[in-house]
């Protein structure tokens, strides 16, 4: 009887085993897709330590930091050699500027952009970490997360819209060589909003960018050598050309401002204010590239001055250009791309057709290069402190470029009044989170990191906070926000006091100095651990990556940190 009981249970326990096995099957099988797709990591890392690092995230190891000052000089220089840049100073005649007049505000808006650069940068060049990870020091090891998805959400809408612009420029290189493109038929349906053209060039513009992703950071640098050389010299042969086509420069320069007294005043503080919104995107990320840098001074003095020349000198093409083809086509042409397609009608010579096809192939090469380094690099940074697990630089690189595909950022483009609105907007945003971050490293902390902490997600380290968030930051990133609200619902249309309207014409300002006064009198109230009294650049964790490990990240020496605690308590 105990025997067939106990065969009885045997039986019933193979039965269960047998009911487990399908089940058992299913979740290895899921776990290894997973695992598939996961990027390389130490195999001893818990969750949690996972959700914070990858080899990505981890200060740029010294064979990396290869970014010397004529780099630096160079990546600026690709980065304002576009369309957008060149086109900038359209607006500011169009409100009634002179020439001059605009172009001032083009010196003053990027010349008051390149030291907020700069200063942002400067925590990546030292400790050589990326915005991601600079942002953890003041956000907080998980309240920096929404502060990198608004940068990346931003790069990759503006990944599409470069992308879309850059489509423009293959197809008049394609007009230049094969004129028939021009009529192809449409078979995309009106509610696509383009047609099977303008789709093709696209497209192209696309594919043609793919593989500058796949390179890594410290190696790209050699790509933004290119457009530097190439695009001074078509700029020039284009406005060489207009200006002999046109006899003389055209009616622009000598054209007056019809603005006088406050409201040219203010017209050039907004144009200003205008320039600066456009760069707040790299003011905020800047440490992604600053820390590649080979010293920290190639990191400084490069930029500070790199930007407002290079800003300055485009748009001076841009306007010399555009004033000679209104004495051409009896109307301003802003845009190159459309300049250029004009030089192809009326049967263009073998000569015409050339050049027009180098001109437009460099301001295809310069898109590409803008698209790359404003925009693929800083998602990819940023999406692999999101999902740190699965995305690295280059998988976010992608990620970005199929964001820019899947949005059809034509229909943006369609409405260039309300997207306009949405970009100053969005500065508001940035200007905030950049005021709490130099805040930060400047007056609170005064240059101490805790380079260890930055990767640490245990209770009383440098960076945890209140459960990973400080809230120090967000008060102070929300009242950066809440001063330029009513001006905003002013900019939409809607009636509000002129002083609403004045300080949101001054967004960037008023973002970035109230989000650092109440970040800086919040410390003061509720002090964090590593105040300092005096400045000093200095790890108080005394990490150096040598080697591609995370585990030295993670197993925090107890001594140490305990001589960085005493440290940081004599500096309060």
């Amino acid at each position: 009887m105990i025997s067939i009981e106990l065969k009885n249970c045997e039986s019933e326990r193979v039965n269960d085993d047998s009911a487990l096995l399908p089940f058992q099957l299913v979740m290895g099988l899921l776990n290894r897709i997973v695992q598939s797709f996961e990027v390389t990591h130490d195999s001893n890392l818990t969750i949690t330590e996972q959700l914070v690092a990858n080899y990505d995230l981890l200060p740029v190891e010294p064979e990396k930091r290869t970014w010397r000052a004529y780099n630096y000089i160079a990546f600026w220089t690709a980065d304002t050699f576009n369309i957008n840049m060149w086109m900038i100073v359209s607006s500011m005649i169009q409100l009634g500027m002179s020439w001059w007049q605009a172009w001032i505000c083009v010196w003053l808006g990027y010349g008051i952009a390149a030291p907020f650069l700069v200063l942002n940068a400067r925590p990546g060049a030292i400790f050589h970490v990326m915005f991601p990870i600079v942002n953890r020091t003041s956000f907080g090891m998980f309240g920096s997360l929404w502060c990198v998805f608004n940068r990346a959400a931003m790069a990759c809408i503006w990944y599409g819209v470069q992308a879309s612009i850059g489509g423009s420029c293959v197809l008049v290189m394609l007009r230049a060589m094969w004129p028939s493109i021009y009529d192809l038929p449409n078979s995309m349906p009106a509610s696509s909003g383009t047609d099977t053209r303008d789709y093709l060039c696209f497209f192209l513009f696309w594919l043609i960018s793919l593989p500058i992703i796949w390179f890594p950071v410290h190696k790209v640098r050699h790509f933004f050598l290119v457009t530097p050389i190439l695009m001074p010299i078509a700029s020039i042969t284009f406005l060489i050309w207009c200006i002999v086509k046109a006899h003389g420069i055209g009616p622009i320069l000598h054209q007056p401002s019809t603005l006088h007294g406050s409201k040219l005043g203010w017209a050039m503080v907004v144009s200003s204010m205008s320039c600066i919104s456009n760069e707040v995107t790299l003011v905020t990320n800047a440490p992604d590239f600053a820390s590649r840098a080979r010293t920290s001074s190639a990191a400084l003095y490069p930029q500070l001055f790199a930007i407002p020349l290079s800003a300055a000198f485009v748009s001076l093409i841009g306007i010399l250009v555009s004033s000679s083809s209104q004495a051409i086509y009896g109307t301003a042409i802003w845009s190159p791309i459309d300049l250029l397609g004009n030089f192809l009608n009326d049967n263009p010579s073998k000569a015409t057709r050339f050049g027009v096809w180098f001109i437009s192939a460099s301001f295809m090469l310069a898109q590409v290069t803008t698209n790359i380094c404003a925009n693929s690099v800083s998602a990819g940074c940023d999406l692999t402190a999101l999902f740190p697990r699965f995305i690295n630089i280059r998988r976010g690189g992608y990620i970005a470029a199929t964001v820019g595909l899947a949005m059809c950022p034509w229909n943006l483009l369609k409405n260039s009044n309300e997207f306009t609105s949405y970009l100053s907007a969005y500065s508001v945003f940035l200007s905030s989170i950049a005021g709490v971050m130099v805040t930060e490293y400047y007056i609170v902390r005064k240059g101490h990191y805790n380079v260890k902490d930055l990767y640490n997600t245990k209770k009383g380290s440098w960076y945890w906070y209140t459960y990973g968030i400080n809230f120090r930051a967000y008060t102070a990133y929300i009242s950066g926000i809440l001063i330029n609200v009513v001006g905003f619902a002013g900019a939409t249309g809607r009636t509000v006091p002129l002083a609403a309207t004045r300080i949101y014409e001054l967004s960037f300002f008023t973002g970035f100095a109230v989000s650092a006064i109440v970040y800086w009198a919040l410390n003061r109230v509720f002090p964090v651990i590593g105040v300092a009294d005096t400045f000093e650049e200095i790890d108080v964790s005394g990490y150096e990556r040598t080697a591609r490990t995370l585990q030295d990240v993670e197993e925090v020496d107890d001594e140490t940190k305990d001589e960085g605690s005493d440290h940081s308590a004599s500096k309060r």
